[in-house]
This record gives C-alpha cells, sequence and structure tokens, in this order.
C-alpha cells in the first residue's frame, strides 16, 4: 500500500509496501562490518545504491560525529540474546512488535547476534 497525494487514504497497488527501519535499531554493516545505529533518513540526489523508496538512505551513527550513509541492502540487524531486534531506549514490547515487523520483510540471515 501507499498514500496517495491527498487525504483519501491508502491505495493498494498490488506492490508489497516499504517498511523502514526504526531509528534507534541498532545495525552492522555487511562488508565494512561496522556498527552503529539508524538515525534517520537523507535523501539521496544521486548514487547507486538507495532504499526500497528509491530516494533514501539510512544514516548511521558510528560514533560522534561519525555518520555513514547506508542504503538497506548493506544493513544487517543486531539482534539481543533473545533474538529480539536491539533498539536504543525501547521497552520489549515494542521490540517484540518491530522484530515480528522486520522479519515479515527481511529474510532471517540479515539478522545477526550483537557481540
Amino acid at each position: 500500500m501507499i498514500m496517495n497525494e491527498g487525504k483519501r487514504g491508502p491505495l493498494d497497488t498490488g506492490k508489497r509496501a516499504w517498511v523502514r527501519i526504526p531509528d534507534g535499531t541498532k545495525v552492522r554493516h555487511r562488508q565494512e562490518g561496522h556498527e552503529g545505529v539508524i538515525d534517520g533518513l537523507t535523501e539521496i540526489v544521486n548514487g547507486p545504491s538507495r532504499n526500497p523508496d528509491g530516494r533514501t538512505q539510512y544514516r548511521v551513527n558510528v560514533g560522534e560525529p561519525v555518520r555513514k550513509l547506508v542504503a538497506e541492502q548493506e544493513l544487517l540487524i543486531l539482534t539481543d540474546p533473545e533474538g529480539l531486534v536491539m533498539i536504543v531506549k525501547q521497552n520489549v514490547e515494542y521490540r517484540r512488535h518491530v522484530t515480528a515487523q522486520l522479519h515479515g520483510r527481511f529474510t532471517d540471515d540479515r539478522f545477526v547476534a550483537a557481540l
């Protein structure tokens, strides 16, 4: 589903909606291995690698003041020993909800235990 330009509500296009990884989620870059926390999206004007929305990349805080721009396909999602997605300052119920939502979008190999 996508939202149309007006205030009429969602339209069913037959496409699977993009599920954004929430801010505060702990992630690891697949190739470079650095870990960080998602702290928003940045719209990209040019460049080959973008999120499924076709416009953005995630901003990943890898340590103050360093931010890296990373497309979704380059990220692994970190989990705790119970398999719940690690999200800064969020309670267990919310983390369970996000874990279920992201498991509906990503394959199991995208979830890795934090070190």
